[in-house]
């Protein structure tokens, strides 16, 4: 790929600096996604300028204007403090006519709403879990067909926000606690879902109209709270590295597959992808039931892609290594862009 100029958009907390020496892995388990970007794409001759970006739109025309970027590498997940505002950053870049990386303004929208999402899916005969909605400032009531377990989450948050062990709930006096907190802690309505025992997968998609699935991944428990916890991907599995290492949460191919389920799930995944109208790269996650059902949770347009994350990391199971997978992403972003549109 020719050299490009590079506009990279994130949050202003995760605008990274130049060498990781003298950090804690805690901290660099804040920005790593966006260090492994910028410091990929300079290695390999990119012309690479962080932006962070959370209260004003305006430095971001300001840089198009001045700097002139081929594309915009987009790692913004929300804008205002907002997740549920991601999705203006690709319309406002559509505006300006600036190719970006990522996902499409539809595509976020429609697997932002874990229900949206779920209806969806469904519609096209894929297994999900039954699930109710419960939005702010309405009284609880459990549908008589959604039978407990269940496990309650934020309706529109993402990365593991909310969740924890005491999200699987198996009384509706715990169903109406764990959806209050939900409301009051997190902020939005909840959902909750019937609780699927079984194996957390994730397939990563990578592609515009041609797609390439990547290998089934599978996040392992170790010996997260003993026999007695749920091996769910909570907000301490997700983004405590100590907690990690500690309990030996890790992840890697699904072994024990029969080819077959193997292909399945990745067939349901570039089904679901089209679905949702899905563009550039995200992962779709299952869990797979003790009687090899795959049942579709949740679809992460845009995922991290820091080096050490299940995405770059089945990539690289799959002959993609790190430089390429960026390369791959960039050049589905610009290929996208509509014919005939200059930015210098």
């Amino acid at each position: 790929m020719r050299h490009l100029r590079v506009l990279a958009l994130m949050h202003p907390d995760f605008v990274p600096p130049d060498s990781t020496d003298g950090y804690t892995a805690r901290q660099i388990n804040e920005w790593k996604t966006e260090y492994d970007v910028v410091s990929t794409l300079r290695a390999a001759g990119h012309e690479v300028r962080p932006l962070g970006v959370q209260e004003e739109i305006k430095p971001v025309r300001e840089e198009i204007e001045g700097f002139k970027p081929h594309v915009v590498f987009n790692l913004l997940e929300q804008f205002h403090h907002e997740p549920v505002y991601d999705q203006h950053i690709p319309s406002y870049l559509e505006l300006m006519q600036v190719p970006y990386t990522g996902c499409n303004p539809r595509g976020l929208i429609l697997a932002r709403g874990k229900d949206l999402s779920k209806t969806l899916v469904h519609h096209r005969r894929i297994a999900v879990p039954a699930f109710a909605v419960f939005p702010m400032r309405r009284k609880v009531k459990r549908p008589a067909r959604l039978a407990l377990p269940l496990i309650v989450k934020s309706l529109s948050e993402d990365g593991s926000r909310g969740i924890s062990q005491a999200s699987i709930v198996d009384t509706d006096e715990k169903l109406a606690e764990r959806v209050a907190f939900i409301h009051e802690r997190v902020g939005t309505a909840a959902i909750a879902e019937q609780y699927i025992e079984g194996r957390e997968l994730y397939v990563g998609v990578l592609g515009n109209n041609r797609l390439r699935v990547l290998p089934v991944w599978e996040l392992k428990f170790g010996s997260m709270g003993g026999q007695s916890a749920r091996h769910i991907a909570t907000e301490r599995v997700k983004h405590d590295p100590s907690y990690q290492e500690r309990v030996g949460i890790e992840d890697g191919p699904a072994k024990d597959l029969a080819p077959e389920v193997r292909a399945r799930i990745q067939r349901i995944a570039k089904r679901i992808y089209r679905t949702l109208g899905l563009d550039g790269y995200a992962r779709i996650d299952f869990r797979l039931s003790a009687d090899g059902t795959p049942y579709f949770i949740e679809a992460n347009p845009n995922p991290e892609i820091a080096k050490s994350q299940e995405f770059a990391l089945a990539a690289r199971h799959d002959g993609l290594d790190y430089p390429d997978v960026l390369h791959r992403i960039l050049a589905l972003g610009m290929s996208r862009a509509k014919a005939g549109v200059s930015v210098g």
